[in-house]
């Protein structure tokens, strides 16, 4: 008579190997989304200069910030999914313009990023510091 051994895995052996990859994936899935944010907050910094330098192009050819329209609303501008909303207040010789957080960013530890004429940046409603953001 032949005995055959069965193959196969226990549910011990599935629950165990259940088990690490539940610890594996609550160590790595924080770290995942704070990357993916910190990608979102590198692209609104970009914009918030980008829009700067449109604040500064306009000042040269008119010696006034006012009557400056930001050439977009929203950041990011090549995705379908925005993530900042673009404001702005101008004087003759002052501006600041405010990315403010919006959707899966609005509850984003960097707050809202702001920047003035003299291109001081701030971060506002923030649980970091300015360092830590920018």
């Amino acid at each position: 008579m032949m005995v055959t051994k069965k193959k196969g895995f226990s549910l011990i052996e599935l629950m165990v190997a259940v088990a690490i990859v539940a610890i594996v994936a609550s160590v790595a899935y924080p770290s995942y989304r704070e990357f993916v944010a910190s990608s979102k907050r590198s692209k609104a910094k970009i914009s918030l200069l980008e829009l700067a330098q449109f604040m500064e192009r306009h000042y040269t050819a008119n010696f006034s910030y006012v009557g400056a329209t930001l050439p977009y609303a929203e950041v990011p501008t090549d995705q379908s999914t925005k993530y900042y909303d673009v404001s702005q207040s101008a004087a003759a010789t002052t501006y600041s313009i405010t990315l403010t957080r919006k959707g899966v960013m609005a509850a984003d530890a960097c707050g809202n990023f702001s920047i003035n004429q003299a291109g001081v940046t701030s971060v506002s409603g923030a649980s970091r510091t300015l360092d830590e953001c920018w």
